[in-house]
């Protein structure tokens, strides 16, 4: 039993650390040309505009497996510098559920010279975020009174700000965001001790640093595209890293690509064996395909979580559909699918 009880710390120390965040969890569909769902910035970044739907299932077998759904649309304003864009997401881990909404200003400068095929533009973020957060304790039971346990499903909603920069020059790009920007946020239904001490807070500083880079080779048919993602979590200086690998190519009714991408944690916990202890760090292996059909745009990954000890032998599925519209024609001399 002991040794059950073990396994099930192990679990949460790996499983929620990763995936229970406060707002839009980040997995891996930016890699389906939705980068706006993790950067600000990327509102109204190319010609047109783009709409993207996700739904993302984990474990099917388990009853209230952690599962994510968002809308994102983004668009240029005319032919100016600005862009615009809105999300709408809804989060479910077990007890706890939370649905929100982004919406987003961005501000694109172009650098360099006079020729305007020449990708090179810099590109400021800002999102607001209306969240409400659900947490649902009517089936909590315990001998003994508790006063952090209500007893009943408690709710409350949040504003947060997410600040982004990015920067596009051809083939290559980078980008920065700092998700939950604001710190003292009053997170009610996490209180600890709300009878005896109701002021006391379990956590007020929720902000998250992201920042990736990654670059497109080749222009004939065949385009390679490596990329590496990292992101921090300042409260807990929870790390991770994503590399990444995607491979394109051109065809007659549009695009279809593939990659892989592999993330790991910088952090590890304990586990008991047989003979002593072993640690475990997070390790997940996503395999992605997708394919452009004219306008229209297709997707899917798969996560698998590796490691000795692991909840369920199922992975993470994840589906992405897209659509791109007032993109008549190519505007930039590059490869660059995120800006065209």
């Amino acid at each position: 039993m002991k040794f059950k009880l073990l396994i099930i710390f192990s679990f949460l120390a790996f499983g929620l650390k990763s995936f229970a965040q406060e707002g839009i969890p980040v997995y891996f569909d930016y890699l389906s040309d939705n980068y706006y769902l993790v950067y600000p910035s990327m509102a109204g970044i190319g010609q047109g505009g783009k709409i993207r739907a996700t739904a993302r299932k984990q474990w099917f077998d388990v009853e209230d497996a952690p599962s994510l759904q968002t809308v994102n649309a983004h668009f240029r304003l005319g032919d100016g510098p600005s862009g615009v864009g809105a999300i709408v997401f809804n989060d479910a881990n077990g007890y706890h559920s939370q649905t929100g909404m982004k919406l987003t200003y961005a501000h694109h400068l172009r650098m360099g010279g006079d020729d305007v095929r020449a990708l090179n533009q810099l590109s400021f973020g800002l999102s607001g975020t209306i969240l409400q957060s659900s947490l649902d304790e009517s089936e909590f039971r315990s001998v003994l009174q508790d006063p952090a346990i209500a007893g009943i499903k408690l709710s409350a909603s949040y504003f947060n700000v997410d600040l982004g920069l990015s920067y596009n020059f051809m083939e290559f790009y980078a980008h920065f965001a700092v998700i939950n920007a604001l710190t003292g946020s009053r997170r009610n239904i996490y209180y600890r001790d709300r009878q005896d001490n109701p002021d006391q807070l379990v956590i007020d500083n929720i902000r998250r640093y992201l920042i990736s880079a990654g670059y497109v080779f080749g222009r004939s048919e065949w385009q390679v595209e490596p990329s590496v993602l990292f992101q921090l979590t300042e409260f807990t200086e929870e790390k991770t890293i994503d590399i990444n690998a995607k491979v394109y190519r051109d065809v007659d009714f549009g695009r279809i690509w593939g990659g892989l991408s592999y993330r790991r944690s910088f952090d590890g916990a304990q586990f008991q064996t047989a003979s002593g202890f072993g640690e475990q760090r997070l390790q997940l292996i996503t395999p992605i395909i997708g394919a452009n059909i004219k306008n229209f745009l297709v997707s899917y990954n798969y996560s698998y979580q590796t490691g000795d000890v692991r909840f369920d032998n199922g992975g993470f599925h994840q589906i992405t559909l897209g659509y791109d519209f007032g993109q008549a024609e190519r505007k930039y001399d590059c490869y660059c699918p995120a800006a065209q």
